[in-house]
């Protein structure tokens, strides 16, 4: 027995030694793990250049934006408000006017200030991961990054105001990919925060792929939707106050599609089908499911392939002739995930007055050259002024422009 034991240790021994790098040499390294975009790539696709558009997280002067180049119905004028915010995204108004940002993978929050004649901005709050949720409400700035929620009282008149750390309350899960928010405060006086599903295309786990409300103060949460992929944008309609969002199609199964989604939630609890049913009811090619689309609320109206459709405005205003009031309005950020660009635009959806009969008509291009398929900016969200004027962000360029009306 005894033999035998020295034998087998023996073997192990050898079999050790094989497996040890001579001296001098090291190991292998292992092979890295694919980047979360590529996740639900083919085999076949992997040869593809199609990649994530990298971000213009540097200043542009407002000199070197061609604003004449930027298209928009007749009457119609656009100018270059503010600038000097790299990744600009989500914005937020207080009482007093000054204007609140959000950004992603700049990690910054900004403050602007108009004084009538020109805006200034500073830095808020900077080295968040991913700040892009913003909301403002009775006298407080909220902050939602990934894995931060922060709340600045009386920020808008006391510019050193002490961030109240709010994060324990909201039970935040982890993951970063897609989890990047857009919040905003209801018609019901609560905090409405959309987690992404942690990947291209998987089962998401029970914190992912829905959108949750919040009181205030972080209590009384609630999962009022799920089978929401990705939405970075919701507004609620002026009479029905039904909330409407974006939602953003999944990647790699193709040019055309599926689309993103522009969807209307009714009441707590609705399905809208992520990861087994898509835009007008395309199963998952990798994820199949009998009745994938069973009791799923299928979109208002789809709005094309891989168009990254961001914020969502209802025009309220007197500024607009009278055809644009209570029409929605949807920013495009624009394509990655196809070989021709899509997108790179705003665009209006309007409706008969059930939500029903929905038509896309375009409202701001120019982003995109077709010609040689290369795009100048990426609107992102909308916030109107009491004057009635549109105020459009550019993430890419970390520009705000203002659009105007008149005859």
């Amino acid at each position: 027995m005894l033999n035998r034991t020295l034998l087998g240790l023996a073997s192990l021994s050898l079999l050790a030694a094989c497996q040890t790098p001579p001296t001098g040499m090291t190991a292998a390294p292992k092979a890295a793990a694919a980047p979360a975009w590529q996740q639900g790539r083919l085999p076949e696709q992997n040869g593809s250049t199609l990649a994530p558009v990298a971000g213009k997280l540097t200043a542009t002067a407002a000199s070197d934006i061609p604003v004449a180049s930027f298209k928009l119905p007749p009457g119609f004028k656009a100018e270059v408000w503010a600038t000097g915010m790299p990744g600009a995204r989500a914005m937020a108004r207080a009482e007093n006017g000054k204007i609140y940002i959000g950004t992603r993978g700049i990690g910054r929050v900004y403050e602007l200030t108009d004084n009538g004649s020109a805006r200034t901005s500073r830095v808020v709050v900077d080295k968040l991961v991913q700040p892009s949720g913003v909301a403002y409400a009775n006298g407080s700035l909220y902050v939602m990054a990934i894995d931060k929620v922060l709340r600045y009282d009386g920020i808008a008149t006391n510019p050193g105001a002490a961030p109240v750390d709010m994060t324990a309350a909201f039970q935040l899960p982890k993951e970063q990919h897609h989890n990047w928010k857009y919040i905003a405060f209801g018609p019901d006086g609560k905090l409405y925060v959309p987690f992404g599903a942690p990947c291209n295309i998987c089962e998401p786990g029970a914190e992912y792929a829905q959108i949750r409300r919040y009181n205030a103060d972080g209590s009384g949460m609630e999962v009022i939707a799920r089978g929401v992929r990705n939405t970075q944008g919701f507004a609620w309609h002026p009479q029905s106050r039904e909330m409407w969002f974006t939602d953003h199609g999944r990647d790699w199964m193709g040019d055309d599609g599926p689309a993103d989604e522009l969807n209307r939630m009714s009441g707590a609890g609705q399905n809208f089908g992520f990861p087994y049913c898509h835009a007008n009811g395309i199963t998952d090619r990798d994820f199949p499911k009998a009745g994938a689309c069973n009791g799923v609320t299928l979109p208002v109206q789809t709005m094309g392939p891989h168009a990254a459709a961001m914020g969502v405005h209802f025009y309220t205003g007197n500024m607009f002739p009278a055809e644009y009031r209570n029409t929605l309005f949807v920013a495009r950020k624009g394509s990655w995930n196809r070989t021709q660009k899509f997108g790179y635009d705003v665009v209006t959806v309007r409706t008969d007055a059930q939500g029903n009969n929905p038509s896309i008509k375009a409202f701001m291009t120019g982003f995109l050259d077709h010609s040689n398929d290369s795009f100048i900016g990426r609107p992102t969200y909308m916030l109107q002024l009491p004057d009635g004027s549109l105020l459009i962000s550019d993430e890419q360029l970390g520009a705000i422009y203002r659009i105007t009306y008149g005859q």
